[in-house]
């Protein structure tokens, strides 16, 4: 599906991607991985064509659709639906063509074209990807603008979801989502039907994801089958084979080394003394894992407090004089490692806002310990960094008084020693940034440490290296974060922030996966009465014998569907690649394929509509 050969970028005069190849498989879902500032952005930008490659080529069946999201997020007065399905151009055109032609041959051309790309059910499928992605009816249908940037973004994602390219390129898409909207998002990649090519640093996405790991490093790409699990023990067999390569090339140069001194002066071994000379000029050095000291994290510890650092009794928490939080009764111990679920929008970060004391309750009781120093990390402390200056400059302006070795002990913690102290912030990357505001916001060794997405920037190994630092830390520690391979690490209390209040969460990071997956209600987790499910099972049974025979006109319907789904499969299988097509179909041409497939799409819209029509009428039987 997807062919790179040679690909070669080079950036301000440095080569980022150097001869890089790589065939992909078709249909693959490949994760594409390496460490900040490796070059994925990059190559996926080449593979886009956003950005021409200085070498190389990109490589496509021909008249492939390709599908990237632009770094700008959409706005306007349109609605969030609306924008979704514009996304799909062939319907859109085909949509308005039919309202304006009067010309009957070609109005029965466009309906028949409408029919084989699904165009009927693209309302539907629209907003279940929106609704996926947290936009509920009400969101669905508002206007643009009235959203953030970050829930922008978010439409832009569905919109390119809702396009179905035949190559999807997507360059760390959970950046703007929480955990709820990542695990559909996850759910959807998983049956997606064509090509991916998924940048993303989370451990679990690309396991639960990917089929393949393409590893960018030193500009070269490696393919490697399965998982990012996967990756990491094929990774590691292969360097401990390098290790052991290059042990054994280091004795052989020594050996070489030790005979052309001893023999070089002696004119009866002078000529093998030469030739073991051009033997060991000949000797290539073997790569080996670069041990990188940016990848420091060092959070220092702080005194010992007496419990309880913060205590909440019934207090109520907003911005003016509205509340977002009430009823909060939460207690925090100096060795809490807290997490905060729930979807954006429910409050996390409100929550996380009152702990550090930037928000007053506005009702109930709060109680800090008056010796309580808390660091609190934002994305928003990165992006106002002052990129002029650097770290070396930034800290020594927080650390006022402090020694110049204390300064400089502090910025060494989170790998900012030697020249990198001195390097402009506008120059570092991302998770460079990330890496000196957490060393900013942690100079007095706080007791409790608040970080609201401290991962969004970070690779898997700097995201690996700050688990281990928040595991070693003595303090506090209150994190919100979409990275569940990060929450399962580091978390051991579950706090869920929804329904206008924030409780215990009673389980694991997997009874609350299956919690969000099951569609369970929040409240009957948050100790609320429960649902009587015998009942429920006497009221269910009730009117399932009243609607006896439109369920079996439903499950008729659902079954037909399912099995001209499946034939659609094998038509559209039979039109992408011939030579595996079925016997009954590999006789036929093009043309006779397409119109196969049109009536078959038709068949798929009429046990649609009678599936619709029978689960509606039962529906109404129920209630």
């Amino acid at each position: 599906m997807l062919n790179l050969t040679d690909i070669t970028v080079r950036l301000g005069g440095r080569t980022i991607i150097d001869s890089a190849t790589a065939k992909l498989p078709p249909r693959g879902r490949i994760g594409l991985i390496g460490r900040n500032g490796a070059g994925k952005s990059t190559l996926v930008k080449v593979i886009a064509g956003m950005l021409e490659a200085d070498g190389g080529s990109v490589d496509m069946p021909r008249g492939s659709r390709l599908g990237y999201i632009a770094q700008e997020a959409p706005g306007g007065s349109a609605s969030p639906f609306e924008t979704v399905l514009a996304a799909d151009t062939e319907r859109a055109a085909l949509m308005h063509e039919s309202e304006t032609s009067h010309d009957p041959h070609r109005l029965g051309d466009i309906h028949e074209r409408l029919i084989a790309i699904d165009a009927h059910s693209a309302p539907s499928r629209a907003a279940r990807i929106l609704s996926g992605l947290g936009f509920d009816e009400d969101a669905q249908h508002r206007e643009l603008e009235s959203f953030s940037g970050g829930w922008r973004m978010r439409v832009a994602l569905a919109a390119l979801l809702f396009s179905q390219p035949d190559l999807l390129l997507l360059d760390e898409p959970s950046n703007h989502l929480d955990l709820e909207a990542v695990l559909w998002l996850e759910d959807f990649l998983k049956s997606y039907p064509a090509t991916i090519v998924l940048v993303s640093h989370e451990r679990d996405f690309l396991n639960n994801v990917v089929d393949h790991i393409l590893h960018l490093t030193g500009g070269k790409l490696t393919l490697y089958p399965g998982g990012y699990d996967q990756f990491e023990r094929l990774r590691a067999e292969r360097q401990a084979q390098l290790a052991s390569a290059k042990a054994k090339q280091q004795a052989q140069r020594e050996h070489l080394q030790e005979y052309i001194a001893k023999n070089s002066a002696r004119a009866s071994t002078a000529k093998q003394a030469q030739s073991r000379q051009k033997a060991l000029a000949k000797l290539q050095p073997i790569a080996e894992l670069i041990d990188d000291p940016s990848l420091s994290f060092d959070f220092p510890n702080p005194e010992e407090l007496r419990p309880p650092l913060i205590t909440l009794d019934m207090a109520q928490v907003g911005y003016g004089d509205v509340p977002i939080l009430s009823r909060l009764n939460l207690r925090l111990d100096p060795d809490d490692r807290i997490a905060l679920l729930g979807r954006n929008g429910n409050g996390k970060t409100t929550l996380a806002r009152l702990l550090a004391a930037q928000l007053a309750p506005m009702d109930g009781a709060m109680q800090a310990s008056g010796k309580m120093r808390v660091g609190y990390f934002t994305q928003y402390q990165v992006e106002e960094l002052d990129r002029s200056e650097t770290p070396l400059q930034h800290m020594t302006q927080l650390m006022k008084g402090a020694t110049p070795g204390a300064v400089r002990g502090q910025l060494g913690r989170f790998g900012f020693s030697g020249p990198k102290a001195l390097t402009e912030v506008g120059k570092l990357s991302g998770g460079e940034k990330a890496r000196l505001a957490l060393a900013l916001i942690t100079r007095d060794a706080p007791h409790l440490l608040i970080l609201d997405e401290p991962t969004n920037h970070l690779d898997v190994d700097a995201r690996e290296a700050l688990i281990q630092a928040l595991n070693d830390y003595t303090g506090a520690v209150v994190i919100v974060s979409h990275d569940r391979h990060m929450l399962e690490m580091t978390a051991d209390r579950l706090v869920l922030v929804d329904s206008g209040t924030a409780k215990d969460f009673d389980g694991s990071i997997e009874d609350y996966i299956a919690f969000v997956l099951a569609k369970e209600s929040p409240t009957a987790r948050g100790g609320e009465p429960k649902i009587n499910k015998k009942e429920q099972r006497k009221a269910a049974a009730e009117a399932r014998e009243k609607g006896q025979s439109l369920r079996k006109a439903a499950q008729k319907a659902e079954a037909e569907l399912a099995k001209l789904t499946d034939l659609l499969s094998v038509v559209d299988q039979a039109m992408f690649d011939p030579k595996t097509a079925e016997a009954s179909l590999a006789r036929l041409t093009m043309t006779e394929l397409m119109k196969r497939r049109a009536e078959v799409a038709k068949q798929m819209a009429d046990a649609e509509a009678a599936w619709m029509k029978a689960r509606e009428a039962l529906e109404m039987v129920a209630a």
